[in-house]
């Protein structure tokens, strides 16, 4: 069975208990942020958000980093505490592994990518954010997605997969396999956080294979580059 692309006899269902966001229009976002919404106003409107408790217990609302204009889009499940205290994704140890493991491959999260969460404030004590604020906060995700438009996506972790796909589970099963989705190609990976826990590079390991997966993301992103018009 080829590396890449959908598994065959897998119709990749998605959960009956998240909905996916795929074919969800960014129009059921807040209305300051219907149709293709202005970033700024998007993160303003999230800093009022109260659509689940998560805002009672938050520091700072926890919108994104990097670049609205990058081709590639990587979303993780949700703020931890230094993210919380900061108000910028993926900050901590498990960012701090992204950003090495991106750079492996020759990409950049501030300049190469644009950074985000399933969830936007974080859950009490790092739990999982549960189906119902995924989808209190899939509106904001939608919007960021339909804002910058990346061509490629890269989902870090089983909440990601789940919030985003719809589909429940399975991440040691779909990572490193492209899925068609809303015209763009999406990857899921394991997310940092597990790489850290286990932390050999040996062939075949966790972070060995997600290493080849974004060998594969980059390789993507190469093979989409926009064309330079000709003089």
């Amino acid at each position: 069975m080829p590396k890449n692309g959908a598994m065959a006899g897998n119709p990749l269902q998605p959960s009956p208990l998240q909905p996916s966001l795929l074919g969800e229009a960014p129009a059921t976002a807040e209305p300051a942020t219907a149709g293709t919404p202005d970033l700024a106003a998007l993160e303003r409107d999230c800093r009022e958000c109260r659509r689940c408790g998560l805002a009672e217990g938050r520091q700072r609302v926890v919108v994104s980093r990097g670049d609205p204009a990058a081709r590639l889009m990587v979303i993780g499940e949700g703020p931890g505490a230094q993210e919380d205290a900061s108000g910028r994704p993926f900050v901590g140890r498990a960012g701090q592994l992204l950003d090495q493991m991106l750079a492996s491959v020759g990409l950049d999260s501030e300049r190469d990518a644009y950074v985000c969460n399933v969830v936007k404030c974080r859950p009490p004590d790092n739990r999982r954010p549960t189906p119902q604020e995924i989808a209190a906060c899939a509106p904001w995700l939608a919007a960021q997605i339909a804002a910058v438009n990346p061509s490629v996506v890269l989902l870090a972790g089983a909440t990601a997969l789940e919030g985003v796909l719809g589909i429940k589970g399975g991440i040691s099963r779909l990572r490193g396999r492209w899925h068609p989705w809303q015209g763009r190609s999406v990857m899921p990976v394991f997310h940092p956080s597990y790489l850290l826990r286990n932390p050999s590079r040996e062939q075949g390991s966790p972070k060995w294979l997600t290493w080849q997966d974004l060998q594969e993301v980059r390789r993507r992103l190469d093979q989409d580059q926009p064309s330079t018009p000709s003089l």
